[in-house]
C-alpha cells in the first residue's frame, strides 16, 4: 500500500472515530448535566474528565498528523 493511500484511510478512520467519540462526548457532558450523582461515582472518568473526551482528543491528533502527512512533500 502506498503512503498516499495509507494516510488517506487512516484520515478516514479518524473522521469516523471523531464523530462517533464528538457524539459520546456531547451525550456525556450535555446530557448527564441534567443527572444527579450523589456518590461521585457515575460515569467513567479519570482524573475527573470523561473517558470519552479522551478519545476525542487522540482522534483529532490522528487527524492532524494525517493531514500533515499528506500535505508533507517527499
Amino acid at each position: 500500500m502506498k503512503k498516499q493511500t495509507a494516510l488517506k484511510a487512516i484520515l478516514l478512520l479518524s473522521i469516523a472515530g471523531i464523530l462517533f467519540s464528538g457524539y459520546l462526548s456531547y451525550a456525556e457532558i450535555f446530557q448527564k448535566l441534567a443527572s444527579f450523582c450523589p456518590s461521585g461515582l457515575c460515569g467513567n472518568q479519570i482524573a475527573g474528565i470523561p473517558v470519552c473526551l479522551y478519545g476525542l482528543a487522540m482522534y483529532l491528533l490522528v487527524f492532524i498528523f494525517s493531514i500533515i502527512g499528506l500535505r508533507a512533500k517527499k
